[in-house]
């Protein structure tokens, strides 16, 4: 990319749920606070978008409108709605980004849809057999991110090994962990615990270069013993929706406190304030979206609720993580020290 040319991220203004309002104020959003320091591309029904951007007396912005005429909904099959829409603003935006039209893509439209499209237009890095999505969780250290969020539930010990390998390598660069610690999930610390898949992963990433310290248990993850953890789909999809839980019921029993009388009401109006500020690392829309990692290009997916806010988080994200080459950097981290794939009870040996 030339480094005179400004960044061009491409966003899926018909994808979230409050679409195309949110897509448009959050992009308009970006391009603010960064002082039209990339170009926007807006990607959906042209008419309707530019009747949202009169609104917004939208004139002074690096942005353009390309029109996409179809829209993948929640509701729509993920793989069946690629073939059946391709004009749709999901995968118009996609193959802008995969023909260098981009740097990046960013959507809160249906996840599956996004991944499909990510993987199928733009292709997986050279040593991924799985892209992976992760997500960030708060713990006692700061934040560590857990791989894989629920895009992939059965997986193979390579599979895991490659979500270590590319959760250290995003963390490193985004979140500036110099040695990241990498953990995996298991039932007990022991080596010999968990599946047989889970101890051959074990064993794959006891092989490898990363700085890896084990299992860790679902007690250790907000002791923040590690700054990547690692997992399959299904067990960290679980883990996803319960962290997801769990702002909104604390809100509520403190609500159930407050009724108590006036003296709690006032102690529960004192705690809103140090409450709202430690729990700011639960809230998705201060973590600008998850990235699709181990494919050719940058896609970032975000909530399908989410916020203008949280829409320019994502766009903000999509730049650190182009101007990062962090998919150039997985692949030669993939590629410099290929694991052993050991056998049950095999002895590890260095290739």
């Amino acid at each position: 990319m030339d480094s005179e040319r400004k960044l061009r991220i491409v966003v899926d203004a018909m994808g979230g749920d409050f679409a195309p309002t949110n897509e448009i104020g959050g992009t308009l959003s970006a391009l603010q606070e960064t002082d039209n320091g990339f170009e926007a591309i807006l990607v959906g029904k042209e008419a309707e978008i530019q009747a949202h951007l009169k609104k917004h007396a939208a004139t002074g912005y690096s942005l353009s409108v390309v029109n996409a005429s179809e829209v993948i909904t929640m509701e729509d099959s993920p793989t069946a709605a690629l073939k059946q829409k391709k004009d749709s603003s999901l995968a118009v935006g996609m193959r802008l980004h995969r023909e260098g039209k981009a740097e990046a893509f960013v959507s809160a439209g249906n996840t599956g849809a996004v991944l499909s499209a990510a993987t199928l237009i733009l292709g997986r890095v050279k040593g991924v057999g799985r892209p992976t999505i992760g997500a960030f969780f708060p713990s006692e250290q700061g934040v560590f991110l857990l791989l894989d969020a629920g895009t992939n539930v059965d997986c193979r010990a390579q599979h895991l090994y490659e979500f270590a390998v590319m959760g250290s390598v995003y963390v490193k660069e985004i979140m500036k962990y110099e040695h990241p610690t990498v953990a995996l999930l298991n039932v007990g610390e022991e080596e010999k615990k968990g599946t047989e898949i889970v101890q051959q992963a074990y064993r794959m990433l006891e092989s490898g270069d990363l700085n890896f310290i084990g299992n860790v248990e679902g007690r250790d993850l907000l002791a923040g013993k590690a700054n990547v953890v690692v997992c399959d789909g299904f067990v960290g999809n679980v883990l996803l929706k319960f962290g997801e839980s769990v702002p909104s019921f604390l809100k509520s029993r403190l609500k159930r406190y407050a009724k108590g009388g006036f003296f709690r009401m006032l102690l529960v109006g004192l705690m809103r304030s140090p409450l709202r500020t430690s729990l700011k690392d639960m809230d998705y829309e201060e973590h600008g979206g998850l990235p699709v990692l181990g494919v050719n290009g940058v896609s970032i997916i975000g909530h399908g609720s989410s916020s203008q806010k949280a829409i320019k988080n994502m766009i903000l994200k999509a730049m650190e993580v182009a101007k990062n080459r962090i998919n150039e950097k997985i692949e030669e981290a993939l590629a410099q020290s290929p694991p052993v794939i050991p056998s049950s009870g095999q002895a590890v040996a260095r290739a």
